[in-house]
This record gives structure tokens, sequence and C-alpha cells, in this order.
């Protein structure tokens, strides 16, 4: 296997097209409900034409959640309110459609896929299709070693390129993306920390599963003793994956790069996939061009992150859960954007000449009176 150089992504990701958002814009404009009263809709529809390089925009009919999963042995700390290696199990009720996740994608009639990264558990208790891309069984205490071997960062990495390559050559056209791990938001501290230049106290939140003080000032000085590992080592985001983030978070930063080079628009769900995003910024700065930020999740890490990329959350719903469930709440929006921006008629030339006139009959009686 060839080296993998994150240089290239630079030249490979262009900013969705200026020149459609610009055609987009001046279509609202001509629309019969003036510009700016649908608010963040205006934005969501006009970002959603460039990204798809279409005006008129085009529905949104094929998205899919893409969840990553994976273990983190740093869970054995007690930094988690769930058991370590307990992810597997959290896999199997997203399968069996007992996760928050499952319930709103039914709802939505949205596919979910989970991609098996690391988790520990025995592979044949999964589906074949979620475990194909596993790179190892858990991944290492990042507080005393590193998550992944060099190898293994890359070979996660290249996999989360493949699944963007596979979501985007099946037609679709836009992905919710989530994670399901145990240990997943320690390790996304660490990145947001190390990246933003802060200290542990200030992105350690409670997680998922609400976690008691105690269980806080353990995350928190697991983050800061990862931190230490992990500042050696920025200057190669490949190197800072293997360092602390694990298989999953690894394979996420690769999704989301490769989303970005094959113009495939993705929402970020919540602070893994908001710490991902922030790598993949290290690597390729018009990335976030394609990304949007679902909501607000409270944790810290993540508004730490989502401001380092100047990227606004959609909703403040304060959904912590995870798994693309924050997502999958934010995508309505964005398909009734489209459809906005798409089905809302123009004013006819006569009713703009009629507008005109009566504008210009009222300066007329202005200036008599």
């Amino acid at each position: 296997m060839s080296s993998l150089n994150l240089d290239d992504f630079t030249d490979l990701i262009e900013r969705p097209d200026g020149g459609v958002r610009r055609d987009a814009e001046a279509r609202r404009e001509r629309q019969v409900v003036p510009p700016g009263s649908l608010g963040r809709l205006d934005d969501l529809g006009e970002w959603l034409a460039a990204a798809q390089s279409a005006v008129p925009v085009r529905p949104v009919e094929r998205p899919r959640v893409v969840l990553f999963a994976g273990d983190h042995k740093v869970a054995e700390l007690g930094v988690s309110a769930r058991p370590a290696g307990g992810a597997g199990e959290l896999v199997r009720e997203v399968l069996e459609g007992g996760r928050p996740v499952s319930v709103l994608a039914r709802r939505l009639g949205v596919p979910v896929r989970v991609v098996d990264m690391g988790l520990d558990c025995d592979p044949e208790t999964l589906p074949a299709d979620v475990v194909r891309h596993r790179v190892r069984r858990g991944g290492g205490r990042i507080d005393v070693e590193d998550a992944l071997t060099q190898e293994e960062a890359e070979a996660a990495f290249r996999a989360g390129m493949a699944v963007a390559d596979e979501e985007a050559d099946s037609g679709t056209d836009l992905v919710v993306l989530g994670d399901v791990s145990v240990g997943g938001t320690t390790a996304a501290g660490v990145l947001v920390a190390a990246l933003c230049g802060t200290d542990a106290s200030v992105v350690t939140g409670r997680g998922g599963l609400a976690i008691d003080d105690l269980a806080w000032m353990r995350k928190c000085a697991a983050i800061r003793d990862a931190l230490r590992r992990a500042r050696p080592v920025l200057g190669d985001q490949l190197r800072l994956l293997a360092t602390v983030g694990g298989a999953d978070l690894t394979a996420m930063t690769g999704f989301l790069l490769q989303s970005a080079v094959r113009k495939l628009p993705v929402i970020l769900d919540g602070v893994v996939t908001v710490a991902c995003a922030l790598v993949g910024q290290r690597v390729a700065f018009r990335a976030p061009d394609w990304w949007l930020a679902a909501h607000d999740s409270g944790e810290p890490g993540q508004a730490k992150a989502l401001d380092r990329m100047a990227l606004e959350p959609l909703l403040s719903q304060g959904v912590t859960v995870g798994e693309g469930a924050g997502g999958l709440l934010a995508l309505p929006l964005v398909q009734a954007a489209a459809a906005l921006a798409a089905e809302l008629p123009e004013v006819r030339d006569d009713e703009a000449a009629a507008d005109e006139a009566a504008v210009d009959e009222a300066a007329v009686d202005a200036d008599a009176r």
C-alpha cells in the first residue's frame, strides 16, 4: 500500500460553485416571498444549490445516515457512563431498531448504515457488511499509549474514504454523519483541545449518557494526559489520529474529506463528528464548505470546534445521544429549504411592473404632499 499523503486533499477539494450560488440568490430575489423572510432557510437553499451546482436546487431524495462505530480503551478509566467495550451492544440496538436514530430514520424514511471500525466484540456477532472495514478490535488507551499504529491509522482513513466513494457512487445525495462509540467523546475532546490550543477542562463535557462529577474529573484528567501525547504530533494529522483518535474517528475524518472531494454534502451530528471535521479542516481548509452543523448538543468541545470552523448549528435541542439523532432532526430543515427554493414561484413580469408603478405613484403622492 502506498503511503497516504493528506496534502493532496488541499488540491482535490474545491469550494461549492460560487457562480451557481449567486444565480440561486438572484432567483430567490425574484420569488414571491421577499428575500430574508424565510430566515436561514434562504441560506440553506442557496448553499445546497451551490453544492449541487444546480439552479433551481434539486430535492434531497436519497439521504443516508452513516455511523462509524468503535470502542475506546480509555473508557476503562471510568470516563463514560457506559461500560468499556459496550459500543457493540449499542450497534446491535441500532440495527434492531431500538435506538433514537433508528426511530427517527424510520419516521423520515432514511436508511442507516453502520460501519464497524474498532468495536471490542467478536465480528461474528454482527452482520458481515457492518464489520468488513474493521481495522482492529478496540483501541489503545490514549492517555498512556497510541490508539492505533500508523499502518492501522492509514487503513482506517482509507476505509473512510472508500465508504464515501461507495455512498457517492450509489447516488446518495446527502449524508447525516454520526458515531456509535464508548469513550469516543473523550478522544474527541483531546482532538479539539489540541487543535484549538486550549486546556482539557474547556472541552470536557458530560457525554451522551451524562456522567457525574467524579466521572467528569476522571475524564478531564484522561483528556489532559492524552493531550500531552497529542501536542508533539500536531503537525501530522494522520499521526495525531493514530495517537489519540482511534479507528472510528480516523475513518470519519477520511470520510469527510473524501465526501468533499466527491462534492457530497454532509450534516455533522455531535462532538465526535465535529472533532473529526476540525481535523479535516486542518488538512484542507476548503472542506468545511461542504458540511452543515446540525445542532448544538451542549458539549463544550463541540461549541469550541464549530466556532473554529465558523459553522453555526441549525438547531439547539440539547440532544446528546449521538448516533446521528441530532443530525436527522436537522434533515427536514434542509429538505424544506430545497423545496422552498425550487418550488416557490417567481414574480411575473406584469406583477413586477405593477409593483414598480405602485411604488412610483406612492413617491409622487408623497412629493405632492
